[in-house]
């Protein structure tokens, strides 16, 4: 936790700020919004009404169907005082042709911020760009920075501490690898993905990742093999092998991904005191075992429950 005055400094900061990628956001700024997160958390179950935004209205474009966001951001912003839209394809103009810039422009005369959860990450810069109030990515093809805010959040109640643990990512070098990677090169934490030939992460995103890994100190290793990756690790992680969008491909990439499971031989190289992370929802049997998911490691809805106040913190800080 930050110093009062410092504490601050940084709200001051995010006021206004768009939050479309853990790439944007300094270290101490992530950390202020988990430590933020943390507080809110308490706030509520202790029953403390806190309600920032309250007569604010949060507009969410949903491109793409999702159980944990939209629920988390919603019951979030009611929390906070405030009220949010839930806007499908089919009930905006977007879905019909309208520009994206023209779509931005014109919610940003009835709203206080927007969420889009979406497949092109370049819509959300694009809405981004053109809208007046802070925009949040809910989601994208290249990362998910409200997910990993909130995993980040759940490792620092788990351990204590992020600095200097390691986290392991066995799977598809996907939007949750790219932002698990950015968060643990600008937070001090080390990083090891393992990924089959053909999956790996955005090579760009490696690059930021390692120059900001340099600064704080961390390791960025992209192997192939899962035991390398695992080993010793603090923190297991895995997601589904075929991401929304690629589900056309699911037969291809379980061929490529049958040496991918997370199981109970796998995780016996990591830490005894592991923890197992996913950001759901879970295929048992593809990507994990039940008995790793299932099992004491995992911490799968306690990470589920801090979507709500990552989300809580980012909505509260920015809007």
């Amino acid at each position: 936790m930050q110093p009062a005055a410092k504490a601050e400094e940084l709200a001051a900061r995010l006021k206004g700020r768009d939050f479309l990628g853990l790439v944007d956001y300094s270290s101490e700024e992530i950390r202020y919004l988990i430590d933020l997160a943390i507080e809110l958390k308490r706030k509520l179950k202790a029953g403390e009404v806190y309600q920032p935004l309250k007569g604010k209205s949060l507009g969410m474009i949903f491109e793409k169907s999702s159980t944990r966001t939209r629920v988390s951001f919603e019951v979030g912003m009611y929390q906070l005082g405030g009220q949010a839209l839930f806007l499908s394809r089919n009930d905006i103009q977007m879905g019909r042709g309208e520009t994206i810039r023209d779509t931005a422009m014109t919610l940003s005369r009835y709203l206080d911020g927007i969420i889009i959860r979406t497949f092109g990450h370049r819509n959300v810069v694009e809405l981004a760009r053109s809208a007046t109030v802070p925009v949040i990515n809910a989601l994208s093809d290249q990362s998910h920075p409200c997910q990993a805010l909130a995993d980040y959040q759940t490792i620092l109640e788990k351990k204590g501490r992020l600095e200097g643990l390691k986290v392991a990512y066995i799977g598809d070098g996907n939007n949750m690898l790219h932002s698990l990677m950015i968060g643990a090169s600008k937070l001090g934490i080390h990083f090891a993905s393992a990924s089959p030939e053909g999956y790996e992460p955005d090579a760009e995103q490696v690059k930021l990742a390692r120059d900001f890994a340099r600064e704080s100190g961390s390791r960025i290793d992209i192997l192939r093999d899962p035991r390398e990756a695992i080993e010793g690790a603090d923190v297991v992680y895995t997601d589904v092998w075929a991401s929304m969008g690629f589900e056309e491909e699911q037969k291809e990439r379980e061929r490529a991904f049958q040496n991918y499971q997370v199981n109970e031989q796998l995780v016996q190289y990591a830490k005894p005191d592991f923890l197992f992370m996913h950001c759901l929802p879970a295929h048992r049997g593809e990507e994990v075992t039940e008995g790793v998911i299932d099992g004491p490691h995992s911490v799968i809805f306690d990470e589920a429950e801090n979507r709500l106040h990552a989300q809580k913190a980012i909505m509260a800080a920015i809007m």
